[in-house]
């Protein structure tokens, strides 16, 4: 393995899960002894720019370390330079050494959309994590564990990640899932052996980021008593308002609530964070200090 989880990895198979969502598993024999042993792990992506056969990264082996690395990184000339995106880790086999991820393709396609709409066979993607640089303060699966009943919410970027918890959970866990998708047809099994309800919601012509058909069938939702544990993830400013809404409604403590801003409306993740997102970011660094205060 490198010395740092930074890996290029080839497509070795491709499948559309459903008319919006494409599954790719990519190997190397890179992930040779790599371990996946939490749910909703997230890393980066590097896609390629047109014209190139593989994302232009440097080196993980000729980097010190990541800030040197990263410096690396940022000499690459902007226009050769890869997209980066972060995507959640759908599944792992050791056998095959492989990684699989699934892409939502968006009406208005970014990078990602365009390179999952028809990946080849041997097409190359750069991945760096699982990575202790951007972990959880707390385990995920310990915050799960602790909660006498689970609440995930989320749009169609939030599938991936919710699936892997509901797979994860033993059996008899109390789970509510609220999932936005466009259709019926955008819907899919999750495979669990916890009690899991599933609550499928179709926002049909309205954009995505823009309907509040999720938000609001959170709000005229009847939970379960006793301590709670809640994740949310979709669009930055859909999942800001159901937070809040946990939050001052609710009355859930913020320890409680992971939440994840996995896309923005109008903005990609080149761009610069709004105040929303430093706040946010600010409000999250002050959660981690006071729990290991």
């Amino acid at each position: 393995m490198n010395s740092l989880p930074i890996w290029l990895l080839h497509v070795r198979r491709t499948e559309r899960i459903t008319p919006r969502l494409a599954r790719v598993t990519l190997t190397g024999d890179d992930l040779r002894g790599f371990s996946l042993t939490e749910p909703d792990q997230q890393v980066k992506l590097y896609f390629p720019r047109p014209g190139q056969s593989r994302p232009l990264l440097p080196e993980a082996d000729g980097a010190a370390d990541l800030a040197s690395w990263y410096q690396a990184l940022s000499a690459v000339p902007e226009d050769e330079r890869p997209w980066m995106r972060s995507y959640t880790i759908r599944a792992h086999d050791p056998a095959t050494h492989s990684l699989t991820f699934d892409f939502v393709l968006h009406r208005h396609a970014g990078p990602a959309t365009r390179w999952a709409m028809d990946p080849k066979e041997g097409d190359c993607l750069g991945v760096f994590g699982p990575s202790s640089y951007f972990a959880r303060p707390e385990p995920l699966s310990a915050s799960l564990a602790e909660a006498d009943w689970v609440l995930l919410a989320g749009d169609d970027t939030a599938v991936p990640g919710m699936a892997t918890i509901v797979e994860s959970l033993p059996a008899g866990k109390r789970v509510l899932a609220f999932v936005e998708v466009q259709e019926a047809a955008d819907e899919q099994p999750f495979r669990t052996e916890a009690d899991l309800t599933t609550t499928w919601l179709h926002r049909g012509a309205a954009e995505p980021g823009r309907s509040e058909t999720l938000a609001d069938a959170l709000r005229a939702a009847v939970l379960p008593g006793g301590e709670g544990f809640a994740w949310i993830a979709g669009e930055a400013g859909l999942v800001r308002r159901m937070r809040r809404h946990l939050l001052d409604d609710r009355g859930m403590a913020r320890s409680r609530i992971e939440f994840s801003g996995c896309w923005r409306l109008t903005l990609a993740q080149d761009d610069a964070p709004t105040a929303e997102d430093l706040a946010e970011a600010q409000e999250r660094l002050a959660e981690a200090r006071a729990r290991f205060s």
